[in-house]
């Protein structure tokens, strides 16, 4: 059926369609119907449709599926992170300074905050995205900064188990957690996120954090692993959850576990970047045999960029990624640590979703790092 008007765009270098047996094509042309993606494949066989667009030979990609990142905060720290630069070591707790100036600020000034940084998204490519709450950590805060992200995605995640705001005790502060708090967020929420990490929640507290989003209607998250080996990926492997982020720190089990659930692990290598932290082993985990995405983690404190590209360039380079690897788990492997299948590739009946890069080929992406090669971002089959 007929979404509208048609669009052939075509001339087209390398399209990147990630489809069953052609997930790479040269030569290639693509009609849009509406928002959605309705064919795929060589220039020369391209049906007719209402308006052509000339690609000039430049590649388009599936847009980015950023599945993690924290836009909602005010506030700057830009000095904490010129201190690890300097020597001092990256810790859970700077979080608490984001918190306070979250919580002064209007939801004029988040919504604000927010709409430059997802602006800033697009222009580098990215479609979907997913964006948490976590510098609220009260009902009222946590509620509103949901509230505010809600207006841009719909994947949205309550993460009110950030860390343990000053002035209140651990377990006094789960109880909130699970109680109230989760039940003024949901209705603005899809997924519930804790961080379990020694400086944030340990391993009981994130299962009772993420049993009661469950029973609320809310699916699991969760940030594990990042500052050292822990329980967390294990947890996660336990409850089945659709991905869990970081992954920096994994034992031999830890893998097992992940290829055994079916868990994707989101590497958000961003985050090793800004904290100089060691990389997560990409390589050991997809030949493995697990599912691998990677996100931004904009955020900040431990992770102020918003550009997949750059993201890419640090996998390819730093985590023993391929550059098509890296496409992928930013493309349909976020699509499925969002547990979505209409986005990350460009098949028929897929959203309309895609990038155009200034060069032939998706293997500019790291070749070429830190270049702005997203000349054109489409959003459900139009311009942005």
């Amino acid at each position: 059926m007929s979404h509208g008007t048609s669009h052939l765009v075509t001339n087209i270098g390398e399209l990147v369609t990630w489809a069953e047996g052609r997930p790479v094509l040269k030569g290639a042309a693509m009609v849009l119907d509406g928002p959605k993606v309705a064919w795929v494949g060589p220039a020369a066989r391209a049906p007719a449709a209402d308006t052509a667009y000339d690609a000039g030979g430049r590649a388009v990609i599936p847009g980015f599926v950023d599945s993690h990142s924290h836009l909602v905060f005010a506030g700057d720290r830009s000095e904490e992170f010129a201190a690890r630069m300097a020597g001092e070591s990256y810790a859970a707790g700077g979080i608490r300074t984001t918190v306070r100036a979250t919580r002064a600020a209007t939801d004029e000034q988040l919504t604000s905050q927010v709409a430059r940084l997802v602006h800033e998204m697009r222009r580098q490519g990215t479609t979907t995205l997913e964006i948490k709450s976590g510098y609220g950590l009260s009902t009222l805060d946590e509620a509103r900064s949901l509230a505010v992200a809600r207006q841009f995605t719909e994947e949205t995640t309550f993460l009110g188990a950030h860390v343990v705001p000053e002035g209140i005790e651990p377990d006094d502060y789960v109880a909130l957690v699970t109680g109230q708090m989760l039940e003024r967020s949901v209705p603005h929420a899809r997924w519930i996120d804790v961080f379990c990490e020694t400086g944030a929640f340990d391993v009981d507290q994130a299962r009772t954090v993420l049993k009661a989003g469950i029973a609320a209607g809310l699916k699991p998250r969760m940030h594990a692993n990042q500052l050292g080996h822990g329980p967390g990926v294990g947890l996660a492997c336990e409850l089945g959850l659709t991905a869990v982020d970081h992954c920096t720190y994994l034992s031999g089990d830890d893998v097992a576990a992940l290829r055994d659930s079916g868990t994707r692990a989101t590497l958000l290598p961003g985050v090793e970047f800004s904290t100089r932290q060691p990389y997560p082993d990409a390589r050991m985990l997809i030949d493995a045999g697990v599912g691998v995405a990677i996100a931004s983690d904009c955020n900040p404190g431990s992770c102020f960029t918003s550009s997949i590209p750059f993201c890419m360039a640090l996998a390819v380079r730093e985590m023993g990624m391929t550059p098509t690897e890296a496409l992928e788990a930013a493309t349909r492997g976020g699509a499925a640590a969002l547990d979505r299948t209409d986005v990350g590739g460009l098949a028929p009946g897929m959203s309309a979703d895609f990038a155009i890069l200034d060069a032939p080929t998706h293997l500019h992406l790291a070749y070429r790092p830190g270049v702005p090669l997203v000349s054109e971002t489409w959003l459900a089959g139009r311009r942005t």
